[in-house]
């Protein structure tokens, strides 16, 4: 009887402890989901997990979880000290905030660590390009770069992209609230010293985001790119100031390019770039945020549209298409090339709303066949957009 207790006993103890016994790589998964904090403190639970956070590939450091400056600087230390110094960071994520101070030692102590560890992913918010330490400008690892610096364009303390960075291996950039200064090569640009090309030496580079960035000493922002297959432009909507420029023209030298993601205020860009690059594009993305009446705008949207020809799938919202619209008589304009390889038609909605019948089927004069769908998701880059079971017909009461 005692020896059957004791059996069950142990039985019930390895059923409770079931997730220490998964491998290693499992384990790491898992505690790649917890910041450094929440990961360290995971060695409390049994051996198994006393020094797995000593070999995390991924490191996130937030400074909201520290009451001072002084109990984040001992983790800090602490944590990069007692880490497994042979293996390798994969991924560093550094969140800090407007309200929660890093001294600059600190700040490059991190980033430096990571990138002599062969750093493969980086994502830094509240960033002070200035600050950065050497090491990073040069990284042969480095295939991810998310770097935002939030309110400093807001404060007018602007955080200027570098112009000599030197990443070879760089596959996805995603840059928010930066500022694009000229270089004294124009690359590219065909406006010469109106244009700055930032992107140009990233050969790698598949997948680039420009959110809400500013231009300081040039009209276009050119965007060169060999291998560049995903571009997401959104527009910072605010007034213009007298030291940098918030709207700005695109010249795309992108063969490659195959979606297009674009949001704006109450500005749109003209779209400058070759026949060949426009029409290696498939599918766009079109979000206004409000709906200005401007007989320009409405021009510039249409004349996209009319560019692009070769897109298969259009996904735009309803502020963009009543802009499109703003002049019934375009409506009546029959265009043989207009869409032609359209396969979806996707419009963002508000709230049950009818599109006007003949809106939808001028968009579809040349692909009758295409399926038409509606979404309530009103951001550009969400995932939550859905198709309807049904083809191309008289009814245009979207929900």
């Amino acid at each position: 009887m005692e020896r059957h207790k004791r059996h069950h006993k142990d039985d019930s103890k390895n059923e409770d402890d079931l997730i220490s016994d998964l491998s290693g790589c499992v384990l790491h998964l898992i505690l790649s989901f917890l910041n450094a904090k929440e990961a360290v403190q995971t060695c409390i639970l049994s051996k198994r997990w006393i020094n797995l956070w000593k070999t995390l590939p991924t490191l996130t450091l937030s400074s909201s979880n520290f009451r001072t400056q002084r109990s984040l600087e001992q983790f800090v230390y602490h944590i990069l000290s007692l880490r497994d110094h042979s293996t390798a960071i994969h991924t560093l994520c550094l969140q800090l905030h407007y309200n929660h101070f890093m001294g600059i030692s600190l700040y490059r102590m991190i980033i430096e660590y990571a990138f002599s560890h062969n750093v493969q992913q980086f994502r830094i918010s509240y960033a002070i390009i200035e600050d950065l330490p050497p090491r990073f400008f040069s990284s042969h690892t480095l295939t991810s770069l998310h770097l935002s610096s939030s309110f400093l364009l807001h404060s007018g303390s602007m955080q200027i992209f570098p112009n000599f960075l030197n990443f070879p291996a760089l596959t996805t950039l995603s840059l928010k609230y930066v500022a694009f200064r000229r270089s004294t090569s124009y690359g590219r640009c065909t406006t010469f010293h109106n244009c700055v090309d930032p992107f140009s030496a990233f050969n790698m580079l598949d997948t680039l985001i420009i959110d809400c960035c500013v231009l300081l000493d040039a009209r276009n922002l050119c965007i060169s790119s060999t291998k560049l297959l995903s571009l997401t432009i959104c527009m910072y909507d605010g007034d213009p100031r007298d030291n940098f420029r918030t709207y700005f023209g695109i010249e795309l030298y992108a063969p490659t390019v195959h979606t297009f993601n674009y949001s704006c205020g109450q500005y749109i860009p003209k779209l400058v770039g070759s026949k060949s690059v426009l029409s290696s594009i498939k599918h766009v993305n079109i979000h206004s945020s409000r709906y200005m009446g401007s007989g320009e705008k409405s021009s510039i949207i249409f004349n996209w549209l009319v560019e692009l020809a070769n897109i298969e799938s259009l996904t735009i919202n309803f502020f963009a298409l009543t802009d499109i619209f703003l002049f019934p008589d375009l409506l009546k304009i029959k265009l043989p090339s207009l869409l032609c390889n359209l396969k979806s038609l996707k419009i963002k909605v508000f709230q049950p709303i009818s599109i006007p019948a003949e809106t939808v089927d001028f968009l579809l004069q040349n692909s009758r066949s295409a399926k038409v769908s509606s979404t309530g998701s009103n951001r550009v880059g969400e995932s939550n957009l859905f198709l309807l079971d049904s083809t191309h017909d008289d009814s245009r009461t979207f929900d």
